[in-house]
């Protein structure tokens, strides 16, 4: 999985708005949205809310990971959002969340969504990426660390 062929700068936004955790998701969806990668706002919801509905995707350090498996979708989706203000997701470690890295992926195929999480978990191992994040101004900047 290169990260580069599933992020755009179209599917990064800085500064989120949203102060809630239905509120991240929804922004998060609209960015999908926007960049062609998702028609039904409202599937894609469903399947996004009934997985944290099982068990919340707030992880450690600041980040979410929310994320779903859709018919929705014909191949692996995803966007990132950084907000200015902590939220609180639900989070592993009690903290409140400021990076959310949301992934939709059909129904079927498992292989990429779980290639694509574990990806994206080893970069958040560091913290110096972590805050390479939450520093950058541009899309580009986001992306350039994802992929460097």
């Amino acid at each position: 999985m290169n990260l580069k062929t599933v992020l755009t700068t179209e599917t990064i936004s800085l500064h989120l708005r949203g102060t809630t955790k239905p509120d991240i998701i929804n922004e998060l969806l609209d960015i999908l949205v926007r960049a062609g990668k998702i028609q039904d706002h409202d599937a894609a919801l469903a399947a996004i809310m009934d997985r944290e509905q099982k068990m919340s995707t707030g992880m450690k350090h600041g980040i979410a990971i929310p994320h779903g498996k859709s018919n929705t979708v014909q191949d692996l989706v995803a966007c990132i959002g950084v907000s200015d203000v902590p939220v609180d997701f639900d989070s592993l470690d009690h903290e409140p969340c400021r990076i959310f890295i949301m992934t939709l992926s059909p129904v079927e195929k498992t292989g990429p969504h779980l290639q694509f999480l574990a990806e994206v978990s080893l970069l958040f191992k560091s913290a110096e990426k972590r805050q390479e994040i939450l520093n950058a101004r541009t899309p580009e900047e986001v992306l350039q660390v994802f992929t460097e």
